[in-house]
């Protein structure tokens, strides 16, 4: 798939009703074999930046599960593989930090809309949206780079 495939694939996603997490990581999940049921309970409580404790941004969360599955290690004393993962948790983050000045949900939401907005559910289409698009095409760059994701 494309780039903007894999975005409108994860924004549908997130359309339908799935969480911000569950969106980027089932966009992604047949890359890597991930069984659909297993990625949508795994991510499942990550949304709302960790079951709406507007902590760590779901969307970067499913960004985080996608590397892990992409170049995680499986030998806890491969630490060439997992300081190789841990570079590009860090590359994501850094990237949408960069857009948004934030990857902490409840800080995003603050500067992109209103309270009343986010009571009355709007922020989904008002900033996650956004945010879900940057990192799934944050993410595809970063597994492109590295010969991953083919087209």
């Amino acid at each position: 798939m494309t780039r903007q495939e894999y975005i409108e694939k994860a924004l549908s996603l997130f359309n339908e009703g799935y969480a911000c997490a569950q969106s980027v990581l089932l966009s992604f999940a047949p890359d890597y074999g991930i069984n659909e049921i297993h990625a949508k309970l795994i991510a499942s409580t990550f949304g709302g930046g960790m079951g709406r404790l507007r902590e760590k941004c779901g969307a970067v969360t499913g960004a985080f599960m996608v590397i892990g599955h992409a170049y995680g290690n499986t030998d806890p004393k491969d630490m060439d593989t997992k300081l190789n993962a841990y570079g590009k948790v860090r590359e994501i983050n850094r990237i949408i930090q960069e857009i948004y000045g934030t990857t902490q949900c409840g800080e995003i939401l603050r500067k992109h809309v209103r309270e009343a907005d986010v009571k009355d559910r709007k922020h989904h289409r008002i900033i996650c949206v956004k945010v879900i698009a940057h990192t799934v095409g944050a993410l595809y760059d970063i597994l492109s780079a590295s010969d991953v994701v083919e087209e």
